[in-house]
């Protein structure tokens, strides 16, 4: 596989077919978990090094998988990968992990992953199979962070507070830019009117694009 080639599933991954934008999938920790940037990144990163895992695998293992018990091939591999993960955050993040709860185990019923598997894995080499899983696992991680600096800006008033639970060192309240928040924002209502906010800010993107792509293909000209 090619270096474009590569990139361009990685692109694909980051926008145009991005999980939690485009197709909805893995809403569960999406907006549950994203009450802060940390947790939110941390979930997302520990979901992109699994879906890159269970691609690989299923991609590497596919000609020897038989069709019919397939689905259950794919729910072991990522669920051995989830509980090495798991592993690794009771090991060396053990805040964050009490912090992430039952979510980090949950990651096993993700559909993004399942999906991913069944979708593109089983059907292409080992490559190309790294690279989206790289560009799903990135362009829902992005998608995590972003809501979570979100709902913790306006809920708790900070940014970037507890960035220690994952990278070690002295507790860190964040940046503090006001004293509380808008309580709703860190609520489960708050995650879904987050959520609507970036999926139509995507539309517009995309709509702005095509516009401007119509509007080039013309000479700058519109249509009368």
């Amino acid at each position: 596989m090619n270096n474009n080639r590569f990139m361009e599933r990685i692109k694909v991954g980051l926008w145009r077919d991005n999980p939690g934008l485009v197709q909805l999938l893995g809403l569960c920790p999406l907006l549950a978990v994203t009450s802060t940037f940390v947790n939110g990144l941390s979930l997302g990163i520990a979901t992109l090094f699994v879906l890159c895992g269970s691609n690989v695998l299923v991609s590497a293992t596919r000609r020897w998988i038989r069709p019919e018990i397939r689905i259950p091939i794919y729910v072991l591999i990522i669920a051995s990968l989830v509980t090495c993960i798991e592993l690794v955050f009771k090991a060396w993040f053990p805040s964050l992990d009490r912090s992430l709860g039952i979510f980090i185990p949950l990651i096993v019923t993700n559909c993004a992953i399942v999906a991913r598997a069944e979708v593109f894995a089983s059907r292409h080499p080992v490559g190309a199979s790294l690279a989206d899983g790289i560009g799903m696992g990135a362009g829902f991680t992005l998608l995590l962070a972003a809501v979570g600096f979100v709902r913790e800006l306006i809920g708790h008033g900070t940014m970037f507070a507890g960035l220690d639970l994952l990278f070690g060192g002295e507790p860190m309240p964040g940046l503090v830019l006001a004293d509380g928040g808008w309580l709703l924002a860190i609520l489960p209502p708050g995650a879904f009117f987050a959520l609507a906010l970036a999926v139509a800010g995507k539309n517009v993107i995309d709509r702005r694009r095509v516009k401007k792509n119509s509007t080039a293909g013309l000479g700058g000209r519109l249509p009368r």
